[in-house]
């Protein structure tokens, strides 16, 4: 299954220089946040994939106007062909904005979890706007990540962890693909990826880190 990540900022390469073509083969569209609700409205109207997003710490915009056609898994989980899609999005709270929470408070939004996880046996997926602590995130506290993301981890062994927020241009140590603890493919949603879901080994990790 091809699936296609986007994130922080929207791809020229699919909207100002849009082909249909490019959206052909792509069996899922997963938004990890603060993109114009206006592009996944547009990206939804044309491809004949799923639409799947969570907030970023920039989508307060989505209240008022979320985009069409689309379908929000925030504090969910969503099953398609039988791969099991959690979302978290958001970011550590700095300022009080829209769609940002304390450790405490991202905790509490897990917890609420409880009973999905139990009905679904765990995710395969985790879909969140924020990377989890220590692990590519950032210093500065806007862009510190969750410590919750890695006991979700840990504990549910997902094949994939995708996120934003930590753009790819912030600094050339930031990687687009990486390993969590050998069991879980690490994404950088940071515009525009795609993957084949569990075509991406570790060696091809390493290869793309050379």
């Amino acid at each position: 299954m091809k699936i296609l990540v986007l994130a922080d900022e929207e791809s020229k390469y699919l909207w100002d220089y849009f082909e249909k073509s490019k959206l052909e083969g792509i069996d899922l569209i997963i938004s990890c946040g603060d993109l114009k609700p206006q592009y996944l409205s547009f990206l939804a109207t044309f491809a004949k994939a799923p639409v799947l997003y969570v907030h970023g710490n920039h989508d307060g915009k989505y209240d008022d106007a979320p985009p069409d056609g689309c379908i929000c898994i925030d504090d969910d989980i969503y099953v398609h062909n039988g791969i099991r899609i959690l979302g978290l999005g958001g970011s550590q709270c700095y300022n009080f904005g829209s769609y940002q929470y304390t450790e405490k408070e991202m905790r509490g939004r897990v917890r609420k979890l409880f009973w999905k996880l139990k009905k679904h046996k765990g995710f395969d997926i985790l879909v969140a706007h924020s990377p989890a602590k220590d692990f590519n995130d950032g210093e500065d506290l806007p862009h510190v990540g969750f410590q919750v993301f890695r006991e979700l981890l840990d504990k549910y062994k997902p094949k994939y962890f995708l996120h934003g927020h930590v753009h790819l241009t912030y600094n050339w140590q930031q990687q687009r693909l990486c390993m969590y603890n050998n069991h879980t493919i690490v994404i950088n949603a940071y515009e525009r990826y795609t993957f084949e879901y569990e075509a991406a080994s570790l060696q091809q990790i390493r290869e793309q880190q050379i």
